[in-house]
């Protein structure tokens, strides 16, 4: 019934006549929490109880083999920014389709864009493990945890607000980070790494530790300073990055994370403690002196 009076708000009270603010985001952001709430109350036939403060200490991926607790088992598979392929090697496809018509798993998405197979029998595991093999699905404990905590929207061509590629070109740039990581010795940091095609930040790229978001063509807006379990947002680094750019800046950042970072300290905290200003000089961004002002 809540869910429901949300909708009827947005749709009696939101701007959906302009495109780019038919999201209910504006309409909180304009209005503010309160204001909302107060609204919202009278689309309702019961009180709004306030919530309760919850600290978020972590979160699950769900990733492997997993027991349910009702002697059923899950299974959780890591799919690159949600997209469900056959490329190369990897038949991702053709290999969740013969598991699912064998088994007839029941199926849950994740809110990183992976697939949980539940309901498995015990007895199903070894020649689930083996069709996983055979069609080339690699298993969690060989994916970096860069790739595991990174995800991308469609972007182009699929959505029409699509201003700059990002499903099809973060494959590359984690490529590119976790070859930088490896070298600096960070590979078992967890780092969340977020793109997207438009400002509308699909995947949420503004909480990330790293946030990429396209602006124009080949051209990104990158952020730092979140946290990897999106409980704070980050800010802006540099506008206008060229595509080729990103991880070169980033690396110059990694590296400063190596030497100064604090103990237990992550990046995105690092980033978050310094501050915009020492940040982008860390980066080598020249601030233009309108900013400074």
């Amino acid at each position: 019934e809540t869910a429901e009076a949300v909708v009827k708000l947005f749709r009696d009270r939101g701007n959906r006549a302009d495109r780019k603010r038919a999201r209910i985001k504006y309409l909180v952001h304009d209005w503010g929490v309160e204001r909302f709430r107060e609204v919202l109350a009278g689309y309702l036939p019961f009180p709004l109880v306030p919530p309760r403060a919850a600290e978020i200490t972590g979160f699950e991926l769900h990733l492997g083999w997993q027991p349910q607790g009702d002697g059923k088992w899950g299974l959780g598979i890591s799919v690159e920014n949600g997209r469900v392929k056959d490329e190369g090697s990897l038949r991702l496809r053709s290999g969740l389709r013969k598991i699912i018509d064998k088994f007839r798993p029941n199926l849950s998405i994740t809110a990183q864009q992976d697939l949980l197979l539940r309901d498995l029998d015990a007895s199903a595991r070894s020649e689930i493990d083996r069709l996983l093999s055979e069609h080339g699905i690699v298993r969690e404990d060989r994916i970096s945890l860069l790739q595991q905590f990174s995800m991308a929207c469609p972007a182009i061509p699929t959505c029409g607000l699509a201003i700059s590629e990002a499903e099809r070109t973060l494959p590359g740039i984690v490529d590119e980070l976790e070859t930088v990581l490896a070298e600096l010795g960070l590979r078992e940091e967890k780092i969340s790494v977020r793109m997207t095609g438009c400002p509308n930040g699909c995947v949420r790229p503004y909480q990330s530790d790293i946030g990429i978001v396209g602006r124009s063509g080949d051209k990104y807006t990158l952020f730092v300073g979140g946290h990897v379990l999106s409980t704070r947002l980050n800010f802006e680094l540099k506008d206008l990055l060229p595509r080729g750019e990103i991880v070169p800046l980033l690396t110059k950042l990694l590296s400063a994370f190596r030497t100064a970072r604090r103990n237990g300290e992550s990046f995105g905290d690092f980033c978050h403690r310094l501050g915009r200003e020492e940040t982008q000089r860390l980066a080598g961004v020249a601030v233009p002196a309108e900013k400074h002002a």
